[in-house]
């Protein structure tokens, strides 16, 4: 993979990023993890404050543990996958869940990626940075279809 551009890490350095795990040693190291690369960060400590959190703080990734308390986050990732509003954020389940099943059961739900506990810091920036510029592209690539349309469906100026 080629090294990032200067606009690829300014764009990284404005994206939010939203951290959710119940666990406050791995919340801790996630960050540390995330912090390289610039972005802002945001916590969350189990699904019902990561759903307050997305709605409030509008992320652009979402690291998200699969076993929490109050809503695991198979069904966090369900809810936002089926809402208009959110269904275009990549999600990261972060889990030590490695079985067949429950990777079935992340697919289903909607995730993008996963990334097994202990995680490799590495690992992480690479796989973060990579679906932050899939979004950061697909944005713009919707910006341009809504200019097109618009200028397509404008009506003929009058000649002279």
């Amino acid at each position: 993979m080629s090294e990032p551009t200067a606009s690829e890490d300014a764009k990284i350095a404005q994206s939010k990023v939203l951290v959710v795990d119940d666990n406050p040693q791995n919340l801790e190291l996630l960050v540390a993890y995330l912090d390289k690369l610039g972005c802002q960060i945001a916590t969350a400590v189990d699904g019902i404050d990561a759903l307050e959190k997305v709605s409030r703080e509008s992320p652009d990734l979402i690291l998200l543990d699969i076993m929490m308390p109050r809503m695991s986050g198979f069904e966090v990732c369900r809810k936002l996958k089926s809402a208009p509003a959110t269904r275009d954020i990549p999600i990261i389940m972060v889990t030590a869940l490695n079985e067949l099943g429950d990777i079935e059961r992340g697919v289903e739900s909607g995730t993008d990626d996963f990334i097994t506990k202990p995680v490799n810091r590495l690992e992480l920036t690479t796989r973060v940075r990579s679906l932050l510029r899939v979004r950061h592209l697909q944005s713009e690539l919707d910006r341009t279809l809504a200019y097109l349309n618009d200028v397509e469906t404008e009506p003929p100026s009058p000649t002279q």
